[in-house]
């Protein structure tokens, strides 16, 4: 089993390592998932990669990013970010699997809006088990669109390309960004028992005095009680409720600072450590965001 790391910087050298002939654009490639064949001297590499990839396969493609499989069944589309690591668990042959793989660099969207929008698609860090599973008509709207990139950079490359295609692009990343609503919509049930389990998770941590010795909770805290990535977590939370989870982490924190200002007379520094601030005016810059007000003029006040 090797152990070796290969680390990919460019669409011609994604090309090379696969295979395959040279990519027709120099940032982005679509290829046709059957094509793979990846030999068993592989098998326990880990790759590194500088793009952003979208894929749509019928069955596990022999891939592992964390501890999670890529485990798919027909209408589901996993997303990854550049620099994530996959491991290679098992060698795969030419038609072993079907559906496609988009790769693109971010060199493409340099300098557009969808360079600038990009953190906004937060799908490109879930965990593979969080992946988008499609409808027919959804996945039919899909593949029209990735199909459209291809043929735009398969047929021609001129002072437009760029932007047809990262037009495209984004057209197709919308579509993923409405599909994952409808998803969170139809496991709304699901989605409102976490929310419930987070507000009682939140309230423990507190009760217990954790955040006085461990500090103010991050997310990954809670969402790795629930089994999911902190990206998933927060759109989840904020999907059911309008708000994040460093939103109702931060609230829960004020809303416990105004009780004790009010019904203690510990000094302010003292409130903070014990809520987890590591330095006081962090407590008090972030106590006046959200109320327009000091802790000392809060107090004073009532």
């Amino acid at each position: 089993m090797s152990e070796d790391i290969i680390r990919i910087s460019s669409i011609s050298q994604l090309h090379q390592t696969l295979g395959f002939p040279k990519p027709k654009h120099p940032l982005i490639s679509v290829f046709d998932a059957a094509r793979l064949n990846v030999p068993a001297e592989y098998v326990g590499s880990r790759i590194i990669s500088d793009f952003y990839t979208i894929s749509m396969k019928d069955k596990s493609c022999g891939l592992e990013y964390g501890r999670n499989h890529f485990d798919f069944e027909e209408g589901v589309m996993v997303f990854t970010a550049p620099k994530q690591v996959a491991q290679i668990t098992e060698p795969i042959q030419q038609g072993d699997i079907q559906g496609w793989m988009l790769y693109f660099h971010s060199d493409l969207i340099q300098g557009t809006h969808l360079g600038a929008a990009i953190d906004e698609y937060g799908f490109f860090n879930y965990e593979v088990f969080e992946a988008l599973h499609l409808s027919d008509e959804e996945e039919r709207t899909i593949n029209d669109c990735v199909a459209n990139i291809k043929k735009e950079y398969e047929q021609r490359i001129d002072n437009h390309s760029q932007r047809v295609i990262v037009s495209n692009l984004e057209l197709l990343l919308n579509y993923c960004l409405r599909f994952y609503e409808r998803q969170f919509n139809t496991r709304t049930s699901q989605n409102r028992d976490i929310v419930s389990r987070f507000q009682q998770e939140l309230k423990q941590y507190f009760a217990a005095g954790q955040a006085g010795t461990d500090g103010i909770p991050p997310i990954s805290y809670f969402a790795e009680k629930f089994f999911l990535s902190p990206h998933y977590f927060s759109d989840l939370l904020k999907k059911e409720s309008g708000r994040s989870a460093k939103d109702h982490i931060n609230d829960f924190v004020i809303e416990k600072a105004k009780h004790v200002l009010l019904s203690s007379n510990q000094a302010i520094s003292e409130i903070a450590y014990d809520l987890g601030f590591n330095y006081p005016h962090y407590f008090t810059r972030l106590f006046k965001s959200k109320t327009g007000l000091t802790p000392v003029e809060y107090r004073n006040l009532n």
